[in-house]
């Protein structure tokens, strides 16, 4: 870890709040609102959570998995994010979820018109604004624990 934690202190709380009030309680809870509020369905959403967690490289995030009501995704699910392109696994929506996350992480300024097309083909504009601000969210967010080295002291509960 990058950053100096003190002695019984939890490192994501105590950098996330303690160290940043005023930022890292509204970063906290605009990372909680995109699980909340989210009307995208369970895999899409982890489709592309799960992408931006290979690309960010966040140990934490790669463990993760949401659950909504006692239902996640299957197991290998992380395997076929990981081929999204050619994997059988999944719908259209659940594959463009993972090609647009990768595209927003790795190559957002060739986003273009045939992407847009299939993009709206498949999802309605609120859709899309939610997707790329849950995308954001989790781009800045794991990217962040893991340059920190906050994403290796972290564990899931019972890991």
């Amino acid at each position: 870890m990058r950053i100096d934690v003190p002695e019984g202190q939890h490192p994501i709380e105590y950098v996330w709040g303690d160290l940043v009030p005023g930022i890292g309680m509204a970063a906290a809870n605009f990372s909680l609102s995109v699980y909340a509020h989210t009307t995208l369905g369970l895999r899409e959403f982890e489709a592309a959570r799960l992408r931006i967690a290979q690309i960010n490289g966040c140990v934490f995030c790669l463990d993760w998995r949401t659950d909504r009501d006692g239902e996640k995704v299957e197991e290998g699910f992380a395997d076929a994010v990981t081929e999204w392109r050619t994997t059988g696994a999944f719908d259209d929506r659940t594959r463009l979820a993972a090609e647009y996350a990768e595209r927003y992480a790795l190559d957002h300024h060739n986003l273009d018109e045939e992407f847009w097309a299939r993009m709206t083909g498949h999802y309605s504009q609120v859709e899309i604004v939610e997707l790329s601000m849950s995308i954001g969210s989790w781009l800045a967010f794991g990217r962040l624990n893991h340059v920190l080295g906050l994403d290796s002291v972290c564990v899931l509960p019972g890991g």
